[in-house]
């Protein structure tokens, strides 16, 4: 039994967001019934009820189609809510065996001497790479971040720059 400190379940949710009261949001905006938006949507309408209803949380493909209806789009944000955009792709920039390098980590195109973790051993120096020390890594972005970001750390001491780091 729910206590009445409780909010109400709201159902299935996206973000703060409930995604049944989202979709009707949507379809209000548009102005569209249920049977239309589900015809723009490519759905059934007993999909687009289910959904409005709660008693349904739809895939990301189905949702992005009910939200695309009204001609809207599905966005990424962070906690500031500024809108997060995709990640370039190179296709040039491969590894040997074809593959991306790893997401998370900074590639380096064109490394100079010390800058691959092979050049200890007198390995030739690939046309590009990548840090693999996380803690080198976030210092460089901290550093970054506060030489560009001026009006933010104006009154921040800088970080320790470790490009003067010595190993």
């Amino acid at each position: 039994m729910p206590s009445i400190f409780e909010p109400p379940d709201r159902g299935p949710t996206l973000g703060a967001f409930p995604i049944a009261g989202l979709v009707r949001r949507v379809r209000r905006i548009v102005g569209l019934s249920q049977t239309r938006m589900a015809r723009f949507a490519r759905v059934a309408p007993s999909t687009v009820a289910r959904v409005e209803s709660g008693t349904l949380t739809p895939s990301l493909a189905v949702l992005e189609r009910l939200i695309g209806a009204a001609g809207l789009y599905l966005v990424v944000v962070d906690q500031d809510g500024h809108v997060i955009l995709p990640m370039e792709v190179w296709d040039d920039t491969l590894d040997g065996a074809g593959r991306r390098y790893p997401a998370h980590l900074d590639t380096i195109l064109d490394p100079k001497p010390g800058e691959w973790w092979a050049d200890i051993y007198g390995l030739a120096r690939p046309p590009e790479t990548f840090k693999r020390c996380r803690v080198e890594r976030e210092a460089r972005r901290r550093r970054s971040q506060w030489e560009v970001r001026v009006a933010k750390y104006r009154n921040d001491p800088p970080p320790p720059d470790p490009r003067s780091w010595s190993y």
